[in-house]
């Protein structure tokens, strides 16, 4: 694990420190007057998020994430921390009824959301989809067998899990009020002083630089899934980056941008991606949740 640069600034009451971890620019927002414990707790912070990102992150060579996708069919030992992630993926592909699927990754190497306008076609779609589905593999902790070819993906449940930790890491060191965001993945504890709340904004797909509202947090997780930058335009047709594991295609009739507040950032952004991935029953899943929700069509 390599450390990179951090920064801390002052604001009005509080400390900002940033830096860059699982692709994406991280905050951490902190109502504490002694610089030395908010550098503390930065550190402390981003650390753990490279912790988490080098260990999970399908990028690095040599971690447990590789060790199971080269697996070639043997049964991998993992420790507690990775088969804990495991039973939770477990867990969603079955609440989901296999529409979370952390096996379904392989298929980036056909759809490529990056603004482009290229689809795969069907032929390409079928000769991926066998390497798809949570049932194809033995998951008896703590030993994982994969088919060979099938890989596992603990992106859509990697960034969460990293708030959260960080989250429970900094209470350990002060009870005063803190609020992560990992690339738009929130979570806030303790009390602000007066009891006032942290202003979130939120962003509209088509417009990601003019936030479309202001939602207003004290404590828990809040997540938003959507196409506002993973996205193809084919024949004027948006295609978002949800993408169904049982066809290989992506969801339609979907909404643009769902955010979802909950007890933790994790539960949040498990909602956010499972009513995404409901298509135009979206809404109704989330009616159901008895959780706060906003959703952008």
């Amino acid at each position: 694990m390599i450390d990179r640069p951090v920064k801390l600034n002052a604001a009005d009451g509080y400390w900002v420190g940033s830096f860059e971890a699982m692709a994406s620019p991280c905050e951490l927002f902190m109502e504490v007057d002694d610089e030395t414990l908010a550098n503390r707790l930065l550190n402390i912070a981003a650390r753990e998020a490279w912790r988490i990102e080098s260990k999970f992150s399908r990028y690095v060579s040599d971690n447990p994430v590789d060790r199971i996708n080269n697996s070639g069919g043997q049964a991998v030992e993992v420790d507690e921390e990775v088969g804990q992630l495991l039973d939770f993926a477990q867990a969603c592909w079955q609440l989901s009824e296999g529409m979370f699927d952390i096996t379904s990754g392989v298929l980036r190497r056909i759809w490529h959301f990056d603004g482009g306008h290229r689809l795969p076609s069907q032929q390409q779609v079928d000769q991926i989809l066998p390497l798809v589905g949570w049932h194809k593999l033995t998951w008896e902790r703590p030993y994982l067998t994969l088919p060979p070819g099938m890989q596992v993906d603990f992106g859509g449940i990697g960034k969460e899990y990293a708030v959260d930790r960080t989250l429970q890491l900094l209470q350990q060191q002060t009870d005063q009020a803190l609020l992560i965001n990992y690339g738009g993945d929130i979570c806030a504890g303790g009390a602000r002083q007066s009891n006032l709340p942290w202003s979130v904004g939120l962003e509209h797909p088509s417009h990601p630089d003019s936030p479309k509202g202001v939602l207003r947090i004290r404590r828990g997780g809040l997540a938003t899934s959507g196409d506002t930058r993973r996205y193809l335009l084919h024949q004027e047709k948006r295609y978002g980056h949800a993408l169904n594991p049982k066809n290989g295609w992506p969801v339609e009739g979907g909404l643009r941008s769902v955010t979802v507040a909950a007890a933790s950032c994790t539960e949040a952004g498990l909602l956010a991606t499972m009513a995404l991935l409901q298509g135009p029953d979206a809404e109704e899943f989330l009616q159901n949740q008895d959780v706060q929700y906003w959703v952008i069509p």
